[in-house]
């Protein structure tokens, strides 16, 4: 197992995640929207039941975005003070790993892809 990673590894890490969190919000609010106008067109009961099970599950998904951020954020919080405290030869010092986070965030992506290819298959239904 690998006990430490370079700064700057850990920083582009950080970085590419806050952005790939960033777009799942973004999709969260387009997906919003689509639930917003299939429950619009369509009050049976069915529908209705599905767009508050998707409602909720963007709610939770939306959270866990939440967390994730502020978790990457006091990661980048620490290496920021690491950084701060000694800047000489950054490029070749190593924090501790940072796998947890990794492997949250893949979690993450791997349920939000089959939520929204769930989602996808129940607005084809409806639409």
């Amino acid at each position: 197992m690998k006990t430490g990673e370079k700064i700057y590894t850990q920083h582009a890490d950080h970085t590419e995640w806050m952005s790939k969190l960033k777009f799942y919000a973004d999709e969260i609010i387009l997906m919003k929207g689509r639930l917003g106008e299939l429950a619009s067109k369509n009050n049976q009961s069915e529908v209705l039941a599905s767009v508050e099970h998707f409602q909720n599950q963007l709610i939770i998904q939306k959270n866990n975005i939440d967390e994730l951020s502020h978790t990457i954020k006091l990661d980048e919080s620490v290496i920021e003070k690491e950084v701060n405290k000694n800047p000489i030869a950054v490029d070749h010092r190593e924090m501790p790993s940072h796998s947890n986070e990794k492997e949250a965030v893949e979690a993450f992506e791997k349920n939000f892809n089959e939520l929204r290819t769930e989602f996808k298959l129940f607005a084809a239904k409806w639409m």
